[in-house]
Parts: structure tokens; C-alpha cells; sequence
């Protein structure tokens, strides 16, 4: 699984207009099955999503696309994790 940290390097001007279609984005991934849960960061300085396990390629080419990124609003840091425990109805998810 990851978790994937937006940090906005944009004005929240800048990252609204973007909202719409990062919004569109998101919707497209969860209809593949990517991703699991998304959100703003309190207080609003970027966003948080944690994604299903899947090779790291496929996960940078689709965040490559996020119009987030490509409007250049906000920067990714992604970091990887085996959970050793979950919720029972996660287990599809994360392979347990």
C-alpha cells in the first residue's frame, strides 16, 4: 500500500481552479480500484490519499496525470508500507 502526501506549492487560488478536474482524476482512480481514501490535510496545505499495493510505476505514471500535478500546484511524497494489522474489511485490499 502507499501513502501519497500532496504539499501545495501554489496559492489555494491556484489549486481551486484546479479542483474540477483533479476531482475527475480522483473518480477515475477509484473506478479502477487505486485508490481507497482520499482528503485535505487540516489545516488545508495540501491533500492525503492512500492507494491500494500495486507496482510503483503504475502508481507514478497515475499520479503523473493528477492535474495537480501537471497545473503544478503540488508536489508528491510517497512512501510505502506492508500493514501488519487492518481492519477486517480491508483485508481485500491490502492482501492479508
Amino acid at each position: 500500500m502507499y501513502f501519497i502526501s500532496l504539499h501545495y506549492i501554489a496559492t489555494l487560488e491556484q489549486v481551486d481552479a484546479l479542483i474540477p478536474a483533479h476531482v475527475e482524476w480522483l473518480n477515475a482512480a477509484y473506478a479502477e480500484g487505486c485508490f481507497l481514501a482520499s482528503g485535505r490535510k487540516v489545516p488545508r496545505t495540501g491533500g492525503a490519499i492512500l492507494a491500494v499495493n500495486m507496482p510503483r510505476e503504475r502508481l507514478d505514471a497515475l499520479l503523473a496525470t493528477d492535474p495537480f500535478y501537471t497545473g503544478g500546484v503540488a508536489e508528491y511524497q510517497v512512501t510505502e508500507f506492508s500493514p501488519g494489522m487492518a481492519h477486517p474489511d480491508l483485508q481485500h485490499w491490502i492482501g492479508q
